[in-house]
């Protein structure tokens, strides 16, 4: 039987290419909590810290990152781990890999490789994976870098969360501007990237690792990454969308149409959506920003090995409905569903690797 500890990030990541990531204190405890009350109520065994955990307190459900926090919970009969954290390379977690337990989440060399949006953005582009134009900037070229694009441009940090340190910029002015303001900060490190401006409709699209699922009371086998169905955003500021942490996603995303999710230009975002899952050989669900251009053919900007899993699983938690979650709705799946589907593909690090 399946014993699920839930982690949260209690750590700060190592500093990588002079970045160290922001961190909130208790980083994902309260998604992490959502998952694990979620789960709870519909009879999952789940191990938690205390003996009695209050529902609205985030940290009676979480265990911490740390090797102290993971071996606390396998003493108290964990075999399941879900990852709900900032992974990296020689993660506290990749210590606990010889033993016979199960993760729920990424490997963590991989997140690793792919935090780097530039990197990851090469990759795509290399399989002919339609991706908007790209250059990076460094601290060091900031007097005399030239442009090979053209205004409106994208300015994002080479490593961050979502659209936190994104900014949309009309001229070379306001791109000077805000280079050296994210330069001078160091929040975001010595290098950002500026991409091209797409300005038609923006979606997130949701890939799920291959694996069997339950749809509709019927079991599924995919032998590939597939698309739960795309949500489109809107409500922008300043042509970006706001951060997942500040603005509850459901005030300005929904799922698309029927007709939508039909048309073509849809479909050929999937299929791109999936190449990409394959290629970085995905282990659970990751989300792919993507937006149109003027014809109405989507390009993948973001990829996210690290969707948020919030949900209305607690009484003051009714509004923290996922994009995940939107789009697993619309394939009749509750809270409760994604979540189950998701510890299906729960795996072994030697079976994996």
């Amino acid at each position: 039987m399946q014993k699920i500890a839930i982690l949260y990030q209690a750590k700060l990541p190592p500093v990588k290419d002079g970045v160290q990531k922001p961190m909130k204190p208790g980083g994902y405890s309260d998604s992490g909590a959502d998952i694990a009350c979620e789960l709870y109520k519909n009879g999952v065994e789940i191990v938690t810290p205390v003996h009695r955990p209050n529902i609205e307190t985030d940290l009676d459900w979480v265990f911490p990152d740390t090797k102290e926090g993971i071996q606390k919970a396998l003493d108290k009969g964990a075999n399941t781990f879900w990852l709900n954290t900032v992974l990296y390379k020689d993660h506290d977690v990749t210590h606990f890999f010889s033993r016979d337990i199960k993760f729920v989440g990424q490997l963590p060399e991989e997140v690793d490789m792919y935090d780097d949006k530039f990197f990851t953005n090469e990759i795509l582009r290399k399989n002919n994976i339609a991706i908007p134009k790209t250059q990076l900037i460094s601290s060091e070229n900031l007097t005399d870098y030239s442009l090979e694009m053209d205004f409106p441009l994208v300015v994002k940090p080479l490593r961050g969360r979502g659209s936190q340190g994104v900014s949309l910029v009309k001229d070379p002015k306001e791109l000077d501007l805000k280079l050296n303001e994210i330069f001078s900060d160091e929040e975001y490190g010595k290098l950002v990237y500026v991409e091209e401006f797409l300005n038609g409709q923006e979606i997130t699209v949701t890939v799920m690792p291959q694996g069997t699922y339950t749809i509709n009371d019927q079991e599924v086998n995919y032998k590939n990454p597939w698309c739960l169905p795309a949500v489109k955003r809107f409500n922008h500021k300043d042509g970006i969308a706001p951060y997942n942490g500040t603005v509850a996603v459901m005030t300005n995303s929904s799922v698309l149409e029927e007709d939508e999710l039909n048309s073509k230009e849809i479909q050929r975002a999937y299929e791109q959506c999936v190449k990409a899952g394959e290629l970085l050989n995905i282990k659970a669900p990751i989300r792919i920003d993507c937006r149109a251009d003027i014809k109405g053919n989507y390009f993948l900007f973001d990829l996210n090995m690290k969707p948020n899993m919030t949900g209305p699983s607690r009484p003051n938690r009714q509004n923290q409905d996922s994009l995940t979650l939107l789009a697993a709705r619309k394939i009749g799946w509750s809270y409760i569903d994604l979540l189950r589907n998701m510890l299906r593909q729960a795996w072994k690090p030697h079976s994996r690797l």
